[in-house]
């Protein structure tokens, strides 16, 4: 198996299952509806929404960088808006994190793995460095999903 695959199990793994640690991101968004995961049980931290649309921002950034594009995210483009907590909205805004972070494994599980040590475009590190990132973000960002569901869990009661 090359370098590459390994990393884009390892990704897969953080996203939709099997991972050592625990449940992983799919995993902890299963149950979670529009209201529970617009909802902001702690002051002045984003939301379960926020979170998973700013981890399908990273994702597609990775990939717009991994095609040679200098880029990096502020703002909105870092943390987009729940604009209206639907639940239509919620399912849309869960199908694209899953379809970026698909293309994201089947690009990176493609790549060769003389690719992992060429330099970010803009950045001082390599795409092996910022591959194993983004699997580690996806993982620090499904952490705090879980003790937001915990945290909403025992408000409701």
């Amino acid at each position: 198996m090359s370098e590459a695959s390994r990393i884009a199990d390892q990704l897969r793994r953080a996203f939709d299952g099997s991972a050592w640690h625990g449940p992983a991101l799919l995993e902890l968004l299963e149950d979670v509806n529009a209201a529970t995961a617009a909802a902001k049980p702690l002051r002045n931290v984003h939301s379960i929404w926020e979170l998973t649309m700013h981890i399908a921002a990273w994702d597609g950034a990775v990939l717009r960088r991994l095609a040679g594009e200098k880029l990096q995210l502020s703002g909105s483009q870092n943390f987009p808006r729940v604009e209206k907590p639907r639940e239509s909205a919620w399912r849309k805004s869960v199908a694209d994190l899953k379809r970026t972070h698909d293309t994201l494994v089947k690009t990176v599980a493609a790549l060769p793995d003389s690719r992992l040590w060429d330099r970010v475009p803009g950045k001082r590190y390599t795409f092996y460095f910022m591959l194993h990132g983004v699997t580690q973000h996806e993982l620090y960002h499904a952490g705090q999903i879980a003790i937001l569901k915990k945290a909403l869990s025992t408000t409701r009661r």
